[in-house]
This record gives C-alpha cells, sequence and structure tokens, in this order.
C-alpha cells in the first residue's frame, strides 16, 4: 500500500511540473518580447528549473523517510492493540 501511496504522490508532483513548465513555456511564447529576448529569458527559466529539479531528489527523500517512520509507528501501535495485556495469563489445560 505504501507504494501505491508514493507512486500516486510522485504522478501528482510531476502533474504539477509539467503544468507549470507549459504555462511558463506559453507565457513567454506568447509576451511581448523580440525572439532574443524570449529565447534569453527561456534560457534563464530552463537553468532555474534544473536548479529545483536537482535538489527534488533529497526532498522527496525525506518526505519518503517521515512517511516511512509514522508508518512504523502506526503499525507498531497496531500491534501492541492486538497483543494481550500483561495482565492477562495464559493458563494451560492438562488432563487428569
Amino acid at each position: 500500500m505504501s507504494n501505491n501511496i508514493e507512486g500516486r504522490g510522485v504522478q501528482i508532483f510531476l502533474a504539477f511540473l509539467a503544468g507549470a513548465a507549459t504555462g511558463a513555456v506559453a507565457a513567454l511564447l506568447t509576451a511581448p518580447r523580440t525572439g532574443k529576448e524570449t529565447r534569453e529569458r527561456l534560457g534563464t527559466a530552463l537553468r532555474q528549473a534544473r536548479e529545483k529539479a536537482s535538489r527534488m531528489p533529497s526532498a522527496l527523500g525525506e518526505i519518503y523517510d517521515r512517511a516511512a517512520e509514522a508508518a512504523r509507528g502506526t503499525f507498531v501501535k497496531s500491534l501492541e492493540k492486538e497483543s494481550p495485556s500483561p495482565e492477562v495469563t495464559h493458563t494451560s489445560h492438562t488432563e487428569h
């Protein structure tokens, strides 16, 4: 299930990036600038996007680590609820 959740988060993030990139390109191409100015702005935007993208793996790793730790904590708590309490003693049945 965690792979399913992780995959869904990555899909949403990639869709967000694709939408942002598409919007940025559309804005650059429709702005009233010369071709040279547009190319310069596009180059700057691409460099900035590359820099941000290079930081994403570590950020996603941190998010994954926090989610994994929370899942482990929840799992341990669920096991503690299912295990018998210390006051309960099991008696063995012996035949006479």
